[in-house]
């Protein structure tokens, strides 16, 4: 008979006859597939875990993806051989939306769907070992189909973000992933210095990551410097609805760039995400303005279009601006 041993799983104390990771895995009717686990601070690999032994006294972190923070899109339109790239991977749709706030997972893949992703943006979080068939993210939006780009939400050092992503990587393999080191809880503003900190790191261990930041010039050039392969600015504070509360840097940061820039925190309404597009971003990211409407499915579509008619009003190229009216039809020929 196995010994029985005392762990900490999850931070909960738990007492278990099971010998390996693979083996305490099933024992919590979870899916060894589709969790990632950390032994003593150390990621187990998925490969391993089979083979890796249990020990009286070990702490163990199991997580999964959750809502935080697509199919590709149906149809065409005139935009649609106007792609983008970041990293190697191309991409039509420019709109990223997140995975928080909806009411389950089946509206939120329908939000997802009527948006025309193709990323969704996925938090890491402990699975709930207390009820280990409840519903999962990847149950509803097919993450064979749809990217899913791992963040760090939450995350305020840049310690704890390196090590969220190291988990993600094993979880399901992703190196692109969106980068956030917060500053404090009130304004959810990015803590440069750890970002920067935080950025480095993971690019020098082959990750990609995609970086939230201040809508500052000179910060976003460095983050670039730093292995950057996205710059994403705050439009205004996450969850606000504001809006883009500062042109003038948006546009500094997207002339001065050379990655994919995407207006990451603050759209409310279509406009909003029509505004970013304007301004030459590559893209924009948003969950409240779509998971919190009214009606979330036909706000969804309304960003698709915003987002598609921002793109094609800056490739088009605006009018000048004049102090005077200037009239449209002819004063040649008045009777």
């Amino acid at each position: 008979m196995s010994q029985s041993l005392s762990l900490t799983v999850n931070g909960e104390l738990r007492r278990t006859s099971a010998d390996t990771i693979a083996a305490l895995v099933r024992e919590l009717e979870l899916d060894p597939a589709k969790v990632a686990v950390e032994r003593n601070g150390e990621i187990a690999p998925r490969s391993t875990l089979a083979e890796v032994p249990l020990a009286d006294g070990d702490t163990l972190e199991i997580v999964h993806f959750v809502g935080g923070g697509d199919h590709a899109s149906a149809g065409t339109d005139d935009s649609s051989d106007d792609t983008w790239e970041v990293a190697g991977h191309r991409f039509s749709s420019r709109l990223i939306v997140g995975t928080g706030k909806y009411k389950d997972f089946e509206q939120n893949a329908a939000a997802v769907a009527a948006a025309g992703a193709e990323i969704v943006t996925v938090a890491v979080r402990r699975v709930n070992v207390s009820d280990p068939k409840a519903p999962m993210l990847t149950d509803f939006i097919d993450p064979k189909v749809t990217t899913y780009l791992p963040n760090t939400a939450g995350c305020f050092t840049a310690e704890d973000a390196i090590r969220t992503l190291r988990l993600a990587r094993e979880a399901g393999g992703w190196d692109l992933v969106k980068l956030e080191v917060l500053g404090e809880a009130r304004t959810l503003y990015p803590d440069m210095r750890e970002t920067l900190k935080a950025t480095e790191v993971l690019a020098n261990e082959g990750f990609k990551p995609m970086v939230y930041c201040v809508d500052d010039p000179i910060a976003a050039k460095q983050l670039e410097e730093a292995g950057a392969v996205a710059i994403m600015p705050l439009g205004a504070p996450i969850g606000s609805g504001l809006g883009i509360q500062n042109r003038v840097t948006i546009r500094l940061i997207v002339e001065g760039a050379t990655v994919p820039v995407l207006v990451d925190a603050g759209v409310g309404t279509a406009s909003d995400a029509a505004v970013a597009m304007e301004l030459g971003c590559d893209g924009v990211l948003m969950n409240t303005a779509i998971a919190e409407a009214k009606d979330p499915l036909r706000m969804a579509r309304a960003m698709k279009l915003a987002v598609q008619a921002g793109r094609d009003a800056y490739l088009s190229g605006r009018m000048g601006t004049r102090k005077y009216a200037d009239p449209s039809s002819p004063l040649a020929g008045l009777i």
